[in-house]
């Protein structure tokens, strides 16, 4: 029989080899005193292997990955598993339970990676997550919808000049790969940082569950860790991503009432008439047309704009 494994240490508890285990980490206490703990799962497999995370609701409005994350922890087992996967579901814990994108402190957790431990308690929680989980992985998948009532097709949002990077991208499987250099102070440029291969993925609307996006990533979820050798396969492959190296919003000339003529996944034209203006009196204003050749991966949900606001999002996509 092969060696017992070693138990897996995280935040003073352990984990044996071959077992899930449910942790709760401190982060604050509430003004009433009240304690908030980070909500963690870890499967601890029973042969070595490496380590990943899974990551939800960094933004508290996000809240689509914490039931990708509860679909994908129903289709994988401890026993059968190789290396180790960390499961945040809840990463911004304050947000989530105020119905509030950022923190009490009104800053954005994924502006604030990789924190300090006396900093602002945004930084303060980056610093944990970092410290607790981040640090001791190998692989990531940051899970995210879109914010300000805008939705998103399926996408991963990754460094695809990075070819471990772009395999995971492709394994994922999300109609389109979006090539994306990290922003400052985001969870993936820190892990990145520190030498984690890390893949962003968006799909659908902030405080909303759509099914859709819902499949696609708990497939896409469940495709790399077979990929990255944690799991045997257990999602049906699908067609290879598109890949686009870069990605435009198509913004309105005037204020008023719009209304929409593609939706996600449509193929537009540069030139092509998107979006239609009205006033409140039913005038037609004009027309909002496309200045790039793609596919449409996002658009506002909202139909009063101002001039100047973004309405459709159009990913420049590599031709063959």
């Amino acid at each position: 029989m092969p060696p017992k494994r070693a138990p897996f240490k995280i935040a003073g508890h352990q984990v044996s080899g071959g077992r899930r285990k449910k942790i709760e980490i401190p982060i604050a206490k509430l003004m009433s005193g009240t304690s908030v703990s980070l909500p963690i799962i870890v499967w601890h497999g029973k042969t070595k292997g490496p380590t990943a995370w899974i990551s939800a609701a960094v933004h508290g409005d996000e809240i689509e990955g914490v039931e990708i994350i509860r679909r994908v922890a129903n289709r994988i087992s401890a026993q059968r598993m190789r290396g180790t996967v960390i499961a945040i579901p809840v990463v911004n814990v304050h947000g989530f339970n105020t119905g509030d994108r950022y923190l009490p402190d009104r800053r954005d957790l994924n502006r604030s990676f990789p924190g300090s431990r006396r900093g602002s308690l945004a930084s303060r929680l980056a610093h944990l997550v970092m410290d607790q989980v981040v640090s001791r992985c190998d692989y990531g998948i940051d899970l995210h919808t879109g914010s300000d009532h805008r939705t998103n097709l399926p996408q991963i949002r990754a460094d695809l000049d990075d070819s471990v990077t772009l395999q995971l991208a492709q394994a994922f499987g999300a109609p389109i790969a979006l090539h994306s250099m990290t922003r400052d102070g985001s969870l993936r440029q820190a892990a990145t940082e520190m030498g984690a291969k890390v893949l962003l993925y968006e799909g659908g609307e902030a405080w909303r569950f759509d099914d859709e996006s819902i499949k696609a990533g708990a497939a896409g979820v469940l495709r790399v860790l077979a990929a990255s050798g944690f799991i045997d396969p257990v999602a049906p492959d699908v067609e290879p991503s598109l890949v686009a190296r870069s990605s435009k919003w198509i913004r309105c000339g005037r204020s008023g009432i719009i209304q929409r003529d593609v939706e996600l996944g449509a193929r537009v034209n540069a030139g092509e008439v998107v979006a239609r203006i009205h006033d409140t009196f039913g005038k037609k204003l004009g027309e909002v047309k496309s200045g790039t050749t793609g596919v449409v991966i996002g658009h506002t949900q909202h139909p009063l704009v101002n001039r100047g606001d973004a309405i459709v999002h159009v990913a420049e996509v590599d031709p063959g």
